[in-house]
């Protein structure tokens, strides 16, 4: 079939060790890059002054800031940053979400080497999770905090924890706090190109939280090196996107090392356009990502896979958003969990349907810790859930079992120097030879053709025996049991540590639950509906017929009625579930799932 984009062919080398492990990288030399986010800057200011940069939803229209413009105001509030005392030890806090405004202050903070803290806007609107932002206050003590809105983040802006902390907000309301129109108006005094002179690839641009599936959060150090190699590696592989400028119309969050870092970086570096979707693939803000598409479409799409499944129904639905969507479309790019294969499939058919060619429908692997892509599936993927290999200029530890799962460890000028004010985590973080400690699990597609690439094969900590002593490889059971009982769930946790069997603690999709005609009735924190019980018995007997063996055998099933609580630590500012929080404070929920007469949970 042919593909609208190029890419670079896989062409790796497999080292193997006398100690079983293997070492795996391209062959593919780096290209060099810019040392420095501002450099870009510079360089598109100077070649495309006029060129739109950044745009965020005005009135019925767009907000559109060029590089010119930018570069002129991100000058002017380094110089204010400046003039305020702020340096390498006093990070900026930004507790709201995606704008304009956010963007040039985060480029103007790491211009002249200030670093920038963003935290995921929940943190300080929900009053439940302010304990979650008085840890990162803690942890990073910062001397300014920025918010979109004082009004809107009153509450937050009221917490002892922010005494003595310099407030800028783009809307002030009427709040004794700092306008951002006065960081615009600079400061004279200030050499901004001096400032700029003495930043370096090893000055800190941001520092990110970040938390895994079973980990406590960590404020991860990242350079403008390795954001900047990071861009050459993606764009190595992506060839078409320095042969375009690309577009982008994207929501995903930029306190996430993927929306604020690879995607917004990935505009910048190429001298792209992003236009800021204030909308979400959430029921009742997914309307806005429609009608902002409805006004701009981009060459690159970006997005989770619950997105992904949302956009195909769309597009479905209206003939002209689903021809402007494809008729310049360059990639469809997926991270997070693996895109079910329906959603994989009908992407590629309406793109032949539209335009009688496919764009590069791919994703890649990486986690806050390695900027975030060290591994890619750069050539046209056979179907969903590959990563591909290594990108230019990363090493990949393998550490195999007996079955070839290996455990995945990387090195390279993309990974990240260490945790912020943390040495015992990072000398915890890196093995005797340097190489970063994924936790992450790989398996070759074909082990006798490393080209071919690899898949992710789940976390290693999320594992667990049963009682039999089976393993149960957790992280890759769910996505196939996410994928059986779409779009009835919007996630779940795999359960049967020291137990008999395998059972899944389901958090329902509960929109798509109504419009089916399911009544939902709690039963002391589970839901017991009959019809929808008989439909998760009725997919997981079909699973049954098809799959042997206790390790991928699931016969429990119990549907919770109280969503995964952000304040309570049960889900992650990126989104994910930290399963420990989920398993322990929802205990009575997990014995009553190994109850056999409990009216709320399913077995087979």
């Amino acid at each position: 079939m042919k593909r609208t984009a190029d890419f670079q062919t896989h062409s790796v080398d497999l080292e193997k060790r006398a100690d079983g492990s293997m070492l795996m990288r391209s062959t593919h030399a780096l290209t060099p890059t810019v040392e420095r986010t501002g450099d870009w800057l510079h360089q598109w200011a100077e070649t495309a002054p006029d060129r739109i940069f950044l745009a965020e939803r005005s009135g019925a229209g767009w907000r559109e800031e060029s590089y010119a413009d930018v570069l002129g105001k991100v000058r002017a509030v380094g110089a204010a940053l400046l003039a305020r005392g702020l340096d390498a030890s006093t990070p900026i806090l930004v507790m709201s979400g995606n704008g304009v405004d956010h963007g040039i202050l985060a480029l103007a903070a790491q211009y002249v080497g200030v670093p920038i803290v963003p935290v995921a806007e929940q943190y300080a609107l929900v009053h439940g999770a302010h304990g979650r932002l008085r840890e990162v206050i803690g942890l990073v003590r910062p001397k300014m905090a920025y918010v979109v809105d004082a009004e809107q983040f009153g509450e937050a802006l009221a917490l002892e924890a922010l005494e003595g902390v310099e407030i800028v907000a783009s809307r002030p309301g009427g709040r004794n706090v700092t306008a951002f129109d006065d960081l615009l108006k600079g400061d004279g005094g200030i050499d901004a190109d001096e400032a700029f002179a003495g930043v370096t690839p090893d000055t800190v641009g941001k520092i990110l939280m970040t938390s895994g599936s079973t980990s406590s959060p960590k404020g991860v150090l990242t350079t403008h090196r390795m954001m900047c190699v990071n861009q050459a590696q993606l764009a190595d592989g992506l060839p078409f996107l320095r042969k375009r400028p690309p577009v982008l119309v994207d929501w995903l969050p930029w306190n996430h090392v993927f929306g604020g870092s690879h995607n917004f970086n990935m505009m910048l570096a190429n001298g792209g356009s992003l236009y800021i979707d204030d909308g979400k693939p959430v029921k009742g803000l997914f309307e806005r990502t429609v009608e902002n598409l409805g006004l701009k479409t981009g060459t690159l799409c970006f997005n989770v896979p619950l997105g992904f499944g949302m956009l195909l129904k769309a597009l479905k639905e209206d003939d002209g958003l689903r021809r402007r969507f494809f008729e310049d479309l360059d990639l469809v790019f997926y991270a997070g969990a693996s895109l079910p294969q329906d959603v994989w499939s009908g992407f590629e058919q309406m793109a032949l349907e539209v335009k009688g060619e496919i764009p590069l429908m791919t994703s890649s692997w990486g986690l806050t810790e390695t900027a975030p892509a060290a591994m890619m599936q750069q050539e046209p993927a056979p179907r969903s859930g590959i990563v591909g290999v290594p990108v230019n200029g990363v090493t990949v530890k393998l550490i195999p079992d007996e079955d070839m799962r290996c455990e995945v460890r990387v090195k390279g000028p993309s990974v990240m120097p260490g945790y912020f004010n943390d040495p015992e985590k990072t000398e915890a973080a890196f093995d005797d030879e340097g190489f970063f400690i994924t936790g992450d699990a790989m398996v070759f597609l074909d082990k006798d053709d490393p080209n071919k690439g690899m898949r992710f094969d789940g976390r290693i900590s999320e594992d667990f025996k049963l009682q039999s002593g089976t393993w149960v490889r957790a992280a890759q059971l769910k996505l196939d049991m996410l994928s059986r009982l779409a779009p009835l769930v919007s996630d779940l946790v795999v359960t049967g540590a020291d137990r008999n069997q395998i059972g899944v603690m389901i958090f329902p999709n509960v929109a798509e639950l109504t419009r089916e005609g399911f009544e939902l009735t709690e039963a002391d924190g589970a839901y017991a509906c009959k019809l929808l019980q008989g439909e998760i018995h009725r997919r997981l007997s079909e699973r049954a017929r098809e799959i042997s063996g206790s390790s991928t055998l699931v016969s429990r099933a119990i549907v919770l009625a109280e969503p995964p609580s952000m304040p309570e630590g049960e889900m992650t500012a990126k989104g994910n579930l930290n399963i420990r929080k989920v398993l322990a404070r929802r205990a009575a929920l997990l014995e009553r799932l190994y109850t056999d007469d409990d009216p709320a949970v399913v077995t087979l």
